[in-house]
């Protein structure tokens, strides 16, 4: 009689086994990162996972896992959350959430930025009771409350330092980084779909407005190659990405999750990049891109402030950097409110 322990060590032999094998193929000759070449192998990948990218996903087997309000939660624990994004959820069961730690928290730091940034923006302070400052570390949990009423405390693994400004690529970013993607994954588990903004972005408009009722899955990307926003072969970035919640999506973000075994040492958004053809197949999910004339950025930047929504820090290094340029942003935003003003024009409504 076999047991449920030699399945599962059948189901994570088989998963390194075709993680391995995909890491000897030749990289995908795609230059936009659509992963030509890998997604015949991670289909594969997929294949002989079965269901063990649900097995990987439950509490407790997350290697850097603890017990207090983490990615993978007590049921207790997720009756607070849940508590939470009740409080701050939509008519349909939206909701807004970013994360920071302490060094992004810190006064005139990022998070004031941002939360100046939708009070100045057009018609996206009402947003500001939609909104989830997710904390991950004590420091930014303490200033989150000071300045904002919906706060969430998700603890890192113990000796792991997550307050200070996190080098990129590195391994305690990497970690950051997969550990958002589980809460993601855990508020749409919840029955809540979600707008994820990283901090380093500025509001400026109501970014909503530009999500198709049709998307499964919204996200920004680096640069919009073309006209077609459902064309997956674009470089996605995942500071801005809308979600719907349901039975497709979490079983996409499992199945993301669990690709990230065949990528050791990359970010999610590297790991997205190649698997995303796969996945939205195999899982019926339609991902659509926004075009950076309206989620723009430093990668490929764009002002129009009569169409921009949201800019976003990206292509930048390093917190001074960003926080200089954001704050240059805002600043000339302010401006051009205040010159539309004395010409009678309106700034309220996108000009397409």
């Amino acid at each position: 009689m076999y047991t449920m322990r030699d399945f599962l060590g059948f189901f994570l032999g088989s998963a390194v086994t075709a993680a391995c094998i995909l890491l000897l193929l030749p990289p995908s000759p795609c230059p936009c990162g659509g992963g030509g070449g890998v997604v015949p192998a991670y289909q594969q990948l997929l294949a002989n996972l079965g269901n063990a990218s649900q097995v990987l996903a439950r509490p407790g087997l997350e290697k850097h896992d603890t017990a207090h309000h983490q990615a993978g939660a007590s049921s207790s624990e997720d009756e607070v959350l849940t508590d939470l994004l009740r409080r701050a959820a939509m008519d349909d069961k939206t909701i807004i959430m970013t994360f920071t730690n302490e060094a992004w928290s810190a006064p005139g730091s990022l998070l004031d930025l941002f939360l100046q940034s939708f009070r100045l923006g057009v018609r996206t302070a009402p947003l500001l009771k939609h909104l989830v400052v997710v904390a991950v570390d004590v420091g930014a949990y303490e200033r989150c409350q000071h300045v904002h009423p919906l706060c969430y405390h998700l603890l890192g693994p113990a000796g792991v330092d997550y307050a200070s400004e996190q080098s990129f690529m590195k391994q305690n970013y990497l970690d950051m980084m997969w550990r958002r993607n589980r809460f993601q994954a855990r508020v749409l588990r919840l029955g809540f779909s979600f707008v994820f903004t990283d901090v380093d972005i500025v509001w400026l408009r109501n970014p909503l407005l530009r999500v198709p009722v049709g998307a499964d899955m919204v996200m920004s990307c680096d640069w919009f190659y073309g006209e077609n926003p459902y064309d997956l072969n674009k470089r996605a970035n995942g500071g801005f990405v809308y979600a719907k919640a349901g039975p497709r999506m979490v079983a996409f973000y499992d199945a993301w999750y669990a690709a990230r075994a065949a990528f050791p040492g990359k970010n999610e958004q590297f790991v997205f990049d190649r698997v995303k053809h796969a996945l939205a197949k195999r899982h019926g999910v339609r991902v659509q891109f926004v075009d950076t004339a309206y989620l723009s950025g430093f990668c490929e930047l764009r002002k129009d402030f009569y169409r921009v929504c949201t800019v976003h820090g990206n292509c930048l290094v390093g917190l001074k950097t960003k926080l200089q340029k954001l704050t240059e942003v805002l600043d000339e935003w302010k401006e051009f409110r205040d010159k539309a003003a004395r010409m009678g024009s309106n700034t309220t409504a996108l000009t397409d």
